[in-house]
């Protein structure tokens, strides 16, 4: 069977190890330190956040990378966004033209603006930029954990890559359609993370699902008009990766970025939340970097505007929602400098 390497014991990480192990992947998972590696060696099971989850005996966990990457089919980065471009840097002395390199991230670097796959392509050997994939989708682990079924996005430029991804990766209750929109693959799956922000302070607050309707539907066009902006297909953000994760994000109380939101409605810092969490909620950085570029490129962006006010300004979250439904209206896909409006109208 196929190897696969595994960067990062996050949750999704440590997710996407199981699914593969139950497949009869080869999967080895890369843990930083080597008192980590013990501890899920011993345990077989991820006690902070995965408690009662059996790791497969196919599923084996090393700290070294050496040991990690060696003969593998792909490496799959599965690190918070902030920490890709140290990752990949270790990383990049084991690649070779023949693996794969998936990030499973769904961030944007706060220094460089950048994407994952920017992150990586800057840091290998420009010949294995090819092998660069982005996985995104509708994912919540717990669910997979438990083998609910769920479908996500496998993207790359290349045709032939994206395809070798998709059957080296794909599972029985993981199932992966291809794209080779990478931009706006990577942009939906780390956008929406802000929006769902928004949609736990709308839960928070009690406002309803209408409320909470008109804000997905009303982010989701944001999502499009900085993605376009960017480079990416419109309708990309109408599939699995813009649409679809938005909706599960902002549904469920599963998703860290929901869950911080509704926290902020309490009266609850920012800092203090992110201290109580396991995992990182993406979309707490993710706002920096969509307020830069909307400013970057004069794009009118409300929700990240507040939600960036919310969590770096002190603007009350309740104050934040008033402003918003406060905002002057017009055509629903005009914004100053967007393109949706040029590319829909009849």
């Amino acid at each position: 069977m196929p190897k696969v390497a595994i960067i990062g014991t996050t949750t999704w990480g440590i997710t996407l190890g199981v699914v593969l192990a139950r497949r009869g992947v080869e999967v080895r998972l890369w843990a930083r330190t080597e008192q980590e590696a013990t501890e899920l060696r011993n345990a077989r099971y991820h006690s902070r956040s995965l408690s009662g989850i059996i790791l497969p005996p196919q599923l084996s966990i090393t700290s070294s990378l050496s040991e990690a990457l060696a003969h593998a089919k792909a490496v799959i980065l599965v690190v918070p966004s902030q920490r890709m471009r140290q990752n990949i840097k270790s990383v990049a002395p084991h690649l070779d033209g023949s693996i794969l390199i998936v990030s499973a991230a769904k961030g944007l670097e706060i220094d460089s603006n950048k994407r994952m796959s920017q992150v990586i392509a800057d840091e290998i050997n420009p010949d294995f930029r090819s092998n660069i994939c982005v996985l995104s989708g509708p994912n919540l682990s717990r669910e997979i954990l438990h083998d609910l079924p769920a479908v996500a996005v496998v993207a790359a430029w290349n045709g032939a890559v994206v395809r070798k991804a998709q059957r080296l990766l794909n599972t029985p209750n993981l199932c992966l359609y291809i794209n080779t929109d990478v931009i706006g693959v990577e942009l939906g799956g780390a956008l929406k993370n802000i929006i769902a922000l928004g949609a736990g302070i709308a839960d928070g607050l009690g406002y309803g699902d209408n409320a909470k309707s008109a804000l997905i539907t009303r982010g989701l066009t944001e999502i499009t008009a900085l993605g376009v902006t960017l480079g990416a297909n419109p309708l990309t953000f109408s599939g699995l990766t813009g649409l679809g994760d938005l909706i599960a994000t902002c549904a469920s109380p599963l998703s860290r970025n929901h869950y911080v939101g509704v926290e902020l409605t309490k009266g609850r810092s920012l800092e203090e939340i992110i201290k109580s969490m396991n995992g990182v909620a993406e979309g707490v950085s993710t706002t920096i970097v969509a307020r830069n570029l909307a400013q970057q490129f004069g794009l009118e962006m409300p929700i990240t505007e507040k939600i960036y006010q919310v969590l770096y300004q002190g603007l009350s979250p309740r104050q934040a929602a008033l402003e918003l439904m406060e905002a002057e209206t017009s055509h629903e896909l005009a914004g100053r400098k967007w393109k949706l409006f040029s590319l829909f109208k009849r």
